[in-house]
């Protein structure tokens, strides 16, 4: 039986955090700096991943997780590996207009799976270097080609073009057939990939293009709450693991009477409200067992039963209160939600680890479990590691506790004008107010 849910808040967001870290370290190619999409054995590069793993090298260093000079190593590695790489858009290239395919090859580094040219996860990647070029700032060789390297990426990358001509950003991008034949539709995580659009000095979107997919988003009331529709936890967590959302608002959120970090709020709040209402009575849901996300998930095969009137989804992106729905919970999207509702988040993971103890091993959280779906007798429980989940334990935590990836994006100037040109005002936006005010 872990220890944990005994410590101090501190004490445990401590060593969750810490061992969250340890993915980086144990999964990063130090010969390029990409970093595998999971821990599973040949898991190729997850470009988003690497992002995460260049912001949460600062976090180390200053937890003294790391030592600084490793930190700007493996970050240099990954920010030169960019800046060489294929450009030319190839089927067996790395990227394209300075945007990379979504999976790579972690010694190559080169597209596998034939997966897309991803422009929400190149946003993370260059979200990633921006957090790096902020907190190095020594004026040593080692961090001011650090910092160029991140300058040429960002520059690098042609916002214009991912629209395609229409008025929202495509998803992606294939060599065999072009653009996807989507964009961005409803809200999501796509916040922080719309502030460097705007932001960028050499290939801006227009605002026009912002406000073509804030259009599009979905406000409802939910189990008493008014909020900005989205219904797995991660689009509520993923652009404020980097952008300062707190008391800022856009057009959309000014007509609302509200804004993103305080809508953040409410999903927690409806998330836990669907797990105590429990509609498909699913086994362990209740007020302090939520957490319906993108993760990773049981399917038929796996189970030692199988009931027709229960689907399971595998990887998918789950959410309330529409679905889909299947007994899976991510602990790792409950413990992100930390800076929303610390009084919510605590409480959960206390009594989800108490109940559910083989979740974690050493400390970090697998992506997910199901105590819908019997394995041997006991919750199916995901197999190994996933960056993502890694990387926002990590970067949500330190948010809450100091503040710090925060405090260095705002002083980015590029993520500052990109939001005001989407319209944002307020907070820490304004000149005249004190930096993190709210």
């Amino acid at each position: 039986m872990t220890q944990l849910p005994t410590l101090t808040d501190e004490a445990m967001l401590d060593q969750l955090q810490k061992a969250a870290f340890g993915y980086f370290l144990e999964t990063v190619n130090p010969d390029n700096g990409l970093v595998a999409d999971t821990s599973r054995e040949n898991s190729p590069v997850s470009i988003a991943v690497v992002g995460f793993a260049l912001s949460c090298y600062p976090i180390a260093v200053e937890r003294g997780w790391m030592k600084r000079a490793d930190a700007i190593k493996l970050s240099v590695a990954a920010l030169r590996f960019f800046r060489d790489s294929d450009q030319s858009g190839a089927p067996d290239a790395t990227g394209y207009k300075g945007f990379y395919y979504h999976f790579l090859d972690m010694k190559k580094g080169t597209r596998v799976w034939q997966s897309e040219l991803s422009m929400i996860d190149t946003a993370l990647l260059i979200a990633g270097a921006l957090t790096a070029g902020q907190y190095f700032t020594a004026d040593t060789a080692e961090e001011t080609e650090l910092r160029d390297l991140v300058d040429f990426l960002y520059r690098r990358v042609d916002w214009l073009w991912s629209q395609d001509g229409g008025g929202t950003i495509r998803q992606g991008w294939k060599p065999e057939s072009g653009f996807l034949h989507y964009g961005w539709e409803g809200y999501s995580e796509a916040i922080v990939l719309y502030a460097m659009a705007m932001g960028s000095p050499t290939h801006p979107i227009k605002a026009d293009c912002y406000t073509a997919w804030t259009a599009t988003y979905q406000w409802e009331n939910l189990y008493g709450h008014d909020y900005l529709y989205a219904g797995p936890l991660f689009v509520h967590q993923f652009s404020h693991a980097w952008v300062d959302l707190r008391g800022i608002r856009d057009p959309f959120m000014r007509e609302k009477n509200s804004d993103y970090f305080e809508n953040s709020r409410a999903a927690v709040y409806i998330q836990r409200r669907y797990t105590q209402l429990n509609p498909h009575e699913f086994v362990g849901y209740d007020e302090n067992c939520w957490g319906l996300s993108a993760c990773d998930g049981p399917t038929d095969d796996q189970a030692d039963t199988v009931s027709p009137d229960h689907r399971l989804f595998g990887y998918a992106g789950r959410g309330v209160p529409y679905g889909p729905d299947d007994g899976t919970l991510s602990a790792p999207a409950v413990l992100a939600s930390l800076p929303f509702a610390p009084e919510l988040v605590m409480e959960a993971m206390r009594n989800m680890l108490m109940r559910y103890p083989q979740m974690m091993v050493d400390n970090r959280l697998a992506s997910s479990f199901n105590p819908s779906v019997p394995v041997d007798g006991q919750p199916w429980i995901s197999n190994g590691y996933y960056g993502l989940d890694q990387g926002i334990v990590v970067m949500m935590i330190e948010n809450h506790r100091s503040g710090l990836i925060w405090q260095l994006m705002r002083s980015n100037p590029y993520i500052g004008d990109g939001l005001r040109q989407a319209g944002f005002e307020g907070g820490w936006l304004q000149p005249s107010a004190p930096e993190g005010a709210h």
